[in-house]
């Protein structure tokens, strides 16, 4: 069987001008071996005339396919396409049978078997064409259709889908369970959802609906643990969102699927929400972390309304599911949970994937034109910080310029006129411009169809012999921008302490100068409350400042947008790294907001330390490290912050130079002052020890042997390749590049591994093979191994212009599949940035 041929849009609007499609009745049998199951399916349609199409399916075989009780020859079958030629005007019926191969990279039916228990697992994740790896459909998003599986799965485990699920009988040969889902309201095929296996269950009722979260045998004390913290977050959200929305739930119930080798955080099939099961604690975690779970499952829910009740028309409008979910997610958890502060970790870690994702050649706007998305491939790129955070932050500005009321008021509009169909950014700019006189479409082209980020710079004038001063905003860009202005003066008593004199509602571009009384601020920043989607640069005043008194800026969403300044001003080249890291050295220790540190440091870690600073200067950087979590650590030892002193026993090991303190720790099996060490730090720890050359196979070896699941073998896979050793390296690059057995998790962990600054000698030879080598693994293994291999794989430590010239021959080529070439583009870019940061 060929490659998958990607969906092209006017295909598909010709097939949707064809076609109505009623209803699909599924049946899988996943009783049989390890690699393939079967799958037939029964499809209802109708055609409004008489023509021609083709259904989408990628089976191991296709036994046979009937069209209204007439043979079609399997043979027609190219690529992923069957067609039906000859359609008359009416109802039809497609039967097919298919034996269907199980996945090892997250695409499609993924099966998975946990080492910790020998028990298996199956689940489906259909998104963006593998529903076609699952079963036969007529795969676009606005062919809704209602569906309906049966299940035939081994006797000791449960069924779940998208509707309710019954155990109708057992099989009398073996006594496996036949299982039934209730029909479906219609919905699109990439929403369709199955998931089979000795699951461990928490279930409730909510709302006159079945609740319930699930999760493998061998994490279920972990998941009993949190069951409380999940199913409170999740009916504190659902009741929000039934609060917010006229449009009431739509499905017949709310299960929370958290399955293993999962390639997104989360995916919103209705009534059977799939999550990566690292949302289920193994090991200590900070609360940022645990907020971060939530945020998602407001996310997700979220979705319920924007994307399977309301559904985009095509994949040009991926922004309507994914910048709504996100904006909504964190606003929702705001309003209706205890992390009430979630606006600043969106800032520090959300919103700085926008910025990057928007000033790379890749960059496009939240809403792409049509003909920007030809098909499906081209699609699946866009799924990126810039449809996800910075389409969220664009709403965000939206509902500050045009006020909550009258957004919600546009987006219930939006779901009575659309609810279990299909629209379009037109459609919904008209639902909110019947709520408001203001232009928004005219807001619309010029947040949503741009690419790019504005730079605001503030022009602050105080003549002498003047009581007050002036501010004049100087943009670079073209989009208009509601901001708020901050104002402050440092304390008389205690000058590190900087007092908020006045907070200024700014529309920029305006020919308003603001004048002010009295004297010169000592600091005035740009889009304080963090707004709008924009950089903001300091003036000089401003910047010394905050270099000095950063940590006494009275909130934590002000001093993130702060830090989020001088992070750009570093990737811009207008601040030292090294001036940025004394920075972070001079007031982290006294910042009690988890999710700025956390922030700050994994950006000085994984960016100023292994990319923007020269080699040399590398064991300086991560002494400075070393330093602030010491420092973390001194402030916490009443233990008063375990999250903060958790973050700063992982910033020591990750930038541990020398072994014996962190082998010293792994020995006695607790961090001096710190916490006991869980699977997770000892991994972490054993990790970075491989690195420095402190640990061999012996000692991973007897790690895994205490710590035999899933995340201890993506553990020790992650370890060997750190080895730095030519035989170790050896080993793992032919793992990588060569064992297509390797499931995507695994795959990752082992690239993790590979490449480390330190061992820039020993794996000099891989940086040019990594090229070539990579689009051949793209185009064996497919696109979420080859998003992977963009993702983990790439040498990013070989900072020099000898990799930068291989990659730039690599896109010269046409051979990359367009995900890997995606990330390929991104990865040198950064490379590139990399490179001007250091001179």
């Amino acid at each position: 069987m060929g490659p998958m041929s990607a969906l092209k849009r006017n295909e598909a609007q010709l097939r949707a001008q064809l076609l109505d499609v009623h209803h699909y009745a599924v049946t899988l049998d996943l009783t049989g071996d390890d690699d393939t199951f079967d799958s037939t399916t029964v499809i209802r349609f109708t055609a409004r005339t008489g023509g021609d199409t083709f259904v989408e399916l990628k089976p191991e075989t296709l036994r046979s396919a009937t069209l209204d009780g007439n043979p079609l020859d399997p043979a027609t079958l190219q690529d992923n396409r069957l067609p039906l030629t000859g359609l008359t005007q009416g109802p039809h019926e497609l039967h097919l049978d298919t034996r269907m191969r199980y996945s090892r990279t997250g695409e499609g039916l993924h099966r998975f078997t946990d080492p910790a228990d020998g028990h298996t697992y199956v689940y489906s994740q259909m998104f963006l064409d593998d529903v076609q790896r699952v079963f036969p459909a007529f795969d676009q998003p606005d062919l809704k259709a209602v569906f309906e599986f049966t299940v035939t799965a081994p006797a000791d485990w449960t069924v779940l889908a998208n509707g309710i699920t019954t155990r109708l009988a057992d099989r009398d040969t073996d006594g496996a369970g036949i299982w039934q889902s209730a029909p479906t309201p219609v919905i699109s095929t990439y929403l369709a959802a199955v998931a089979a296996g000795p699951w461990h269950s928490v279930t409730t009722e909510h709302a006159g609906l079945p609740f319930g979260i699930h999760c493998r045998q061998s994490l279920a004390p972990h998941l009993d643990a949190d069951a409380d913290e999940i199913l409170s977050i999740t009916k504190a959200c659902f009741d929000r969102y039934q609060v917010k929305f006229t449009e009431p739930y739509p499905f017949d119930s709310y299960d929370q699927a958290f399955v293993p080798e999962f390639n997104a955080g989360a995916m919103e099939n209705p009534g059977l929400v799939t999550f990566r099961d690292e949302f289920i604690y193994r090991s200590a975690v900070t609360d940022t972390e645990r907020q971060s779970r939530a945020m998602v499952i407001a996310h997700e829910m979220a979705h319920m309304w924007f994307g399977d009740l309301v559904t985009l028309a095509w994949f040009d409008d991926i922004w309507l599911n994914e910048s709504f979910a996100e904006y909504m997610g964190y606003q929702t958890l705001t309003e209706a949970t205890r992390f009430t502060d979630t606006w600043t970790d969106f800032g520090v870690t959300r919103k700085p994937w926008g910025y990057d994702a928007d000033q790379r050649p890749s960059t496009h706007p939240v809403a792409p034109a049509p003909d920007d998305v030809p098909d499906t491939a081209s699609a699946l790129l866009n799924f990126d910080g810039i449809s996800y955070a910075k389409g969220a932050s664009a709403l965000r500005q939206l509902v500050a310029w045009l006020g909550e009321k009258d957004f919600l008021a546009g987006i219930n509009t939006h779901f009575a006129r659309h609810k279990f169909a299909n629209a379009s950014l037109a459609d919904f700019i008209d639902s909110l411009a019947a709520h408001t006189e203001r232009d928004v479409r005219g807001w619309a082209e010029a947040w949503l169809r741009t690419t790019g980020i504005d730079t605001l710079t503030p022009r602050i004038e105080d003549p002498e012999g003047t009581n007050g001063w002036t501010l004049t905003v100087d943009r670079d860009g073209s989009r208009p921008h509601h901001i708020a202005v901050g104002v402050y003066d440092r304390d008389p008593v205690d000058g590190s302490i900087l007092e908020l004199r006045e907070l200024l509602d700014l529309d920029v571009p305006s020919d308003e100068i603001i004048s002010a009384g009295g004297t010169r601020p000592a600091l005035l920043l740009l889009n304080d409350a963090d707004l709008t989607y924009t950089k903001v640069r300091l003036d000089e005043t401003s910047l010394e400042t905050v270099l000095r008194g950063l940590s006494g800026i009275p909130e934590a969403l002000t001093r993130a947008v702060v830090w989020n300044c001088l992070r750009d001003m570093v990737r811009d080249g207008e601040l030292d790294p090294q001036d940025f890291l004394a920075t972070a050295a001079a007031h982290l220790p006294a910042e009690h907001d988890l999710a700025i540190v956390q922030g700050v440091l994994t950006f000085a870690r994984t960016q100023i330390a292994d990319h923007y600073v020269a080699p040399e200067n590398r064991p300086e950087a991560l002494a400075t490290l070393t330093t602030i979590a010491r420092d973390l650590l001194r402030r916490t030892e009443d233990g008063s912050e375990p999250g903060m002193r958790l973050t700063a026993v992982r910033t020591l090991v990750g930038s541990a130079t020398q072994p014996d303190t962190i082998a010293a720790w792994l020995a006695d099996d607790t961090v001096p002052g710190g916490p006991a060490l869980d699977p997770e730090l000892r991994w972490r720890i054993l990790t970075r020890l491989a690195v420095l050359g402190a640990v061999g196979e012996s000692e991973i070896d007897a790690a895994l042997a205490d710590d035999p699941s899933a995340t201890g073998e993506e553990g020790a896979a992650r370890c060997r390749a750190a080895l730095p050793t030519p035989e170790a390296k050896a080993a793992a690059w032919d793992r990588l590049f060569h064992d297509d057995s390797l499931s995507n998790y695994l795959f990752s962990a082992t690239a993790q591994g590979f490449w480390q600054p330190e061992q820039a000698d020993l794996t000099a030879e891989y940086v040019t093979r990594y090229y070539p080598e990579a689009v051949a693994l793209g185009a064996r293994r497919g696109p979420a191994i080859g998003e992977a291999a963009g993702r983990y794989a790439f040498p990013a430590h070989a900072v020099d212009e000898a990799n930068l010239k291989a990659g730039q021959a690599c896109l010269a080529e046409p051979d990359a599949i367009p995900l890997l070439r995606r990330k390929l583009v991104d990865q040198l870019d950064d490379l590139a940035r990399a490179l001007r940061v250091r001179r």
